[in-house]
């Protein structure tokens, strides 16, 4: 006999992988049609499944773009957090945090572009619980900022939350240029020059300004 838990939540009677296969497929039809192209039976044809099925899982198509960033940033934030605290110093954690966010968009060119070129202009996207677990991904740059203030490896009158600001928007910035224009070829690659940047600002110990040294050579009597 059927519970009534099972009942009253059809939820639980849903098969996870199918309802991730439907939001793969989902990101890579919206990537390359756009939102408003892109069609249920698209999406349906791509998963190998019917209109109906998709249904099952998700009220609407923007029940199921709002989706796709779920458990990619979920897996992403997990592993993060299970690393960095063996990273040691906050420099190198701040390293280490950017080229995994560098890493997540080169090796998923389909969720950046529906992250940037779509999800990013959608307001309602804010109100959703995949925006929170985006917020929480955003908390580990605050947390390791304030980590180098308090252990003298960054200034302790810089704003943690422009600081992530800056580095959030130049990786941002890249990404949707790599989804529109196809550049830079790998994002990896700005890894060096986005921490020096950064840290050449914000450094608790800058390097000594050069000395300038004015020397007259005279003639001999």
């Amino acid at each position: 006999m059927q519970s009534r838990t099972s009942r009253s939540n059809p939820k639980n009677l849903k098969n996870p992988k199918k309802g991730a296969a439907i939001v793969k497929a989902a990101e890579h039809i919206f990537a390359r049609k756009g939102f408003q192209a892109a069609t249920v039976a698209d999406i349906a044809k791509k998963a190998k499944v019917s209109e109906a099925t998709i249904y099952e899982y998700f009220s609407s198509k923007e029940e199921l773009l709002f989706a796709i960033p779920a458990e990619t940033i979920r897996e992403y934030q997990e592993k993060n957090r299970e690393i960095l605290p063996y990273i040691p110093g906050a420099a190198n954690k701040l390293r280490f945090l950017i080229h995994r966010h560098l890493v997540l968009y080169e090796n998923n060119p389909d969720y950046a572009t529906v992250v940037m070129l779509i999800l990013k202009g959608n307001p309602n996207f804010l109100k959703t619980e995949s925006y929170r677990i985006v917020q929480l991904s955003a908390r580990n740059y605050i947390e390791v900022i304030e980590e180098g203030m308090k252990n003298n490896e960054f200034s302790s009158d810089i704003d943690p939350y422009l600081i992530r600001a800056m580095i959030w928007g130049t990786i941002e910035h890249e990404v949707t240029r790599k989804s529109l224009l196809g550049k830079p070829e790998g994002l990896t690659s700005l890894t060096d020059s986005i921490c020096n940047t950064i840290f050449a600002g914000i450094s608790a110990v800058q390097p000594a300004a050069p000395i300038h040294v004015n020397v007259r050579v005279t003639g001999g009597e």
